[in-house]
C-alpha cells in the first residue's frame, strides 16, 4: 500500500463535518468545529460537490473505531502485550493482533504503529467502489446528456443558437445577471421520469434524479462533464443544504432588532408614532426610498441619486456602492428625512431585510428612531408600506430608471399620494389625518406643560 503522507482526518471528523453542514452552517464554522483548518473543509466540500460523500450513518462496533487505535498505540508504545490490550478494550487479542500487523507505519522500514495512519490505511480497505451506472452505461449517458446539454430547435428542426454565452468558469452562473447559453436543459427530475416513458420495458434505462445531480457535483465521478452543470435551472456548481439557504447570513439583523421585539403599540395603530419603509426598485440599480406612518398612512419619499463615479468607473467588487443606495448613502438620506418630522412622531421604523440599512445603528442613535426588521420572505409584516408602494408604481412604473426624478419630483408625487382620500381613514386624506395628529400631540404637549 502507498504511503500516505499526512493521513487526512478520520472518518468521524468527516462525518461530523457532513453534519454540522447539513445544520446551515458555513464550511469555515464547520471546519474549526471539527478541529480542521479552513481551505481543508473548503475542498472538501467543493470535491463532493456540496454532498456528503460519505455515509452520515454511524458505524457499528464491529469496527475499531479511532478512539481505540489512539489507545492501542499508546499501550503499545508502552510495552504492553497484546492480551493486556485486548483486555483493556474489551477486543478480541486477535483483532488486536492484525490491527499492528495490517495496520502499522513501514516508511521508516520498521514497523510502527500510529494511530493516523492505522486509520487511513482502514478507511483504504474499506473502500468498495462502485462504477457509476453513467459511466457504464453508454446509451443511458447518451440520453441524460442530451435532454441536458441538448440544442433548442424551432419546429421545422432547425437549431436555434441563442446568445453567446461566457465560458464556464466552474462557479455559480448567476442566472439573472448575463446571458446564458440555450440548451435543452431538462431537470434531473424530469430526465429519470421520463425514461420510464420512453423505454418502458427497457430496465437499463433507469437512473436516479439524484445520481444524475451527483455524477454533475461530484468531483471523480467522470461521468457527466462539470460544465454541465450550467445547463441546471439555478446554474448552481455545488449542492446548497436547505438548512443553509433558510439561515442566510444577515449579520445586520441582531436579536435585538427582529420584528418580535418592536413596542406592542405599533400593531394597533393607535399612536402615530411609527413607520414602515422599504425601496422601490427601477432599471440600472436605481431606487427610490419608501416610508409610511402606520396610523395616517402618511409617505415620505427619499430621493437616492447616483454617486459620483456612477457610469464612469468600473464596479470595483465590495467596493462603494455607486447607484445611490448603498449604506451609507442610505442612511445619509434617511436621515435627512425623517429629521423634518417631530422627533415625537418618529419613535420607530420597520423596514424589510435588505442590506441598504445594515447601519441601522448609526440611523436610530442619530435620529433616535429605533429600528426593526421583519422577517424573512414576510412582506405581510409591512402592509401599510407595501400598499403604498402599489399605489407609487402608478407613478414610478416597474423596469423604468428611476434614477432619473429629482428630489422635487419625488415631493410632489409624495404630495399627491398624501393628498388622495382613503377608504380606510373614512375618505380623510393622510395628509389630514397627519395634520390633526400634529396638533393633537402639540395641544397635549402645551398642557402637559401647562
Amino acid at each position: 500500500m502507498r504511503s500516505p503522507g499526512r493521513p487526512e482526518p478520520s472518518r468521524v471528523v468527516q462525518r461530523e463535518f457532513w453534519r454540522l453542514i447539513a445544520t446551515g452552517v458555513t464550511t469555515v464554522e464547520a471546519s474549526l468545529a471539527v478541529g480542521v483548518s479552513w481551505p481543508v473543509g473548503t475542498r472538501w466540500f467543493r470535491h463532493a460537490g456540496g454532498m456528503p460523500p460519505i455515509s452520515l450513518v454511524q458505524p457499528s462496533g464491529r469496527y475499531l473505531s479511532f478512539e481505540e487505535r489512539e489507545e492501542i498505540a499508546i499501550l503499545h508504545a508502552k510495552g504492553t502485550g497484546v492480551r493486556q490490550i485486548a483486555r483493556a478494550l474489551g477486543r478480541d487479542p486477535g483483532s488486536i493482533s492484525r490491527e499492528l500487523r495490517r495496520n502499522a507505519a513501514t516508511r521508516s522500514g520498521t514497523r510502527e504503529y500510529r494511530a493516523t495512519v492505522a486509520q487511513w490505511k482502514a478507511q483504504q480497505a474499506a473502500k468498495r467502489p462502485k462504477v457509476a451506472k453513467l459511466v457504464a452505461n453508454e446509451r443511458l449517458r447518451e440520453y441524460v446528456q442530451e435532454r441536458l446539454e441538448g440544442a433548442v430547435r424551432r419546429a421545422d428542426g432547425t437549431v436555434v443558437a441563442g446568445p453567446e454565452a461566457a465560458a464556464w468558469k466552474g462557479r455559480k452562473m448567476k442566472p439573472r445577471r448575463a446571458d446564458r447559453r440555450w440548451a435543452t436543459a431538462w431537470s434531473p427530475e424530469q430526465i429519470s421520469h421520463r425514461l420510464k416513458i420512453d423505454f418502458p420495458d427497457d430496465e437499463s434505462m433507469r437512473i436516479s434524479h439524484e445520481a444524475i445531480y451527483q455524477a454533475l457535483f461530484i468531483q471523480g465521478r467522470g461521468a457527466l462533464r462539470r460544465e454541465l452543470v450550467a445547463c441546471l435551472r439555478t446554474g448552481r456548481a455545488l449542492r446548497e443544504p436547505r438548512a443553509r439557504t433558510r439561515n442566510k447570513p444577515q449579520g445586520h439583523v441582531t436579536a435585538d432588532v427582529v420584528l418580535s421585539e418592536r413596542p406592542a403599540e405599533a400593531a394597533d395603530r393607535a399612536v402615530p408614532e411609527h413607520w414602515e419603509g422599504d425601496l422601490i426598485i427601477g432599471t440600472g440599480r436605481s431606487a427610490i426610498g419608501t416610508i409610511v406612518e402606520r396610523s395616517s398612512r402618511s409617505t415620505l419619499l427619499v430621493h437616492l441619486p447616483r454617486l459620483e463615479g456612477w457610469g464612469e468607473n468600473p464596479p470595483v467588487k465590495n467596493g462603494p456602492s455607486l447607484g445611490g443606495y448603498g449604506a451609507l448613502a442610505m442612511n445619509a438620506a434617511l436621515t435627512a428625512s425623517m429629521t423634518t418630522l417631530p422627533e415625537q412622531l418618529r419613535k420607530t421604523l420597520t423596514w424589510d431585510r435588505g442590506k441598504e440599512l445594515s447601519g441601522h445603528a448609526q440611523f436610530a442613535l442619530e435620529t433616535g428612531t429605533r429600528v426593526f426588521f421583519a422577517d424573512p420572505h414576510s412582506p405581510w409584516q409591512r402592509p401599510t408600506n407595501e400598499n403604498t408602494n402599489g399605489l407609487l408604481r402608478q407613478y414610478f412604473p416597474k423596469g423604468t430608471d428611476l434614477s432619473r426624478w429629482s428630489a422635487e419630483d419625488l415631493q410632489a408625487v409624495a404630495l399627491a399620494i398624501n393628498n388622495r382620500p382613503r377608504k380606510v381613514l373614512g375618505w380623510k386624506t393622510p395628509a389630514e389625518v397627519f395634520t390633526e395628529q400634529i396638533l393633537s400631540l402639540q395641544q397635549l404637549s402645551v398642557a402637559t406643560t401647562s
